[in-house]
């Protein structure tokens, strides 16, 4: 908690990257179209700030991770995808993008990856997000909500699976060989590196165990995205119900 305390700058930092990242609203809103109004420049601009403050607030959840018991305790458990969830449904899938990217961002000074574990980070919360904020935008229900945000989850842990046996993997096989990393697996299920003959490993690994995580990942984030999204969806829109 001492961590988290010490990085409470990040919502400024936050909203400076998202100044930049939508700066193109505020050129637009000095040579303004008379079919313009001013409602729709206080909308961006309110969105604009809630971005920055979602992007502050996901860093803040990535750092509250845990292990959990059936994944090796390198692996942890966190809901920083629940604040680009959100802002996915509420203002369009390009802001759900926007704060999976202010959260990488931020925790970019501090990686231990070389920045490989962020760009992984980053591309399968687009894969939750852009999905789900899409089919979203062109049906607006509940059921709807739920099926996008669950497809995304799919996409997510199907894209993670050769993300993590390509790209983040190989970076972990640096500070500890693959044969550790394995052994890791096959003390949580004894036998599981060769239940699949013919494949390797590591990937029938990440196949058992990974795969169903990252789904049931997303699975949470969207389960606890029904039950609060429309409570605080006139909030991120200023709407007076």
């Amino acid at each position: 908690m001492r961590f988290i305390r010490s990085h409470c700058i990040f919502p400024e930092f936050a909203l400076q990257i998202g100044l930049f990242l939508f700066s193109p609203v505020f050129k637009r809103r000095k040579n303004m179209k008379p079919t313009e109004t001013k409602a729709n420049t206080a909308f961006k601009i309110r969105y604009l700030a809630t971005t920055g403050i979602f992007g502050a607030l996901s860093t803040v959840l990535m750092m509250i991770s845990f292990s959990v018991p059936f994944m090796p305790s390198f692996i942890k458990l966190d809901f920083s995808e629940l604040p680009a969830l959100i802002a996915s449904f509420s203002m369009g899938p390009i802001y759900g993008v926007a704060v999976c990217l202010i959260k990488n961002l931020i925790n970019l000074p501090m990686t231990t990856t070389g920045g490989v574990g962020e760009l992984a980070n980053f591309l399968l919360g687009c894969c939750l997000v852009l999905p789900a904020g899409f089919i979203y935008k062109f049906k607006r229900n509940r059921l709807a909500a739920l099926f996008s945000a669950l497809a995304g989850s799919l996409i997510m842990a199907l894209v993670g699976l050769p993300l993590n046996y390509f790209v983040t993997y190989p970076v972990y096989a640096k500070f500890m060989p693959v044969e550790a990393i394995i052994n890791m697996y096959t003390e949580i299920l004894p036998g599981v590196a060769n239940l699949i003959p013919g494949v390797p490993p590591l990937f029938t690994c990440l196949l058992i165990f990974n795969l169903p995580f990252t789904f049931l990942k997303g699975a949470l984030v969207t389960i606890i995205t029904f039950f609060i999204y429309k409570r605080i969806s006139p909030i991120i829109k200023g709407v007076k119900k």
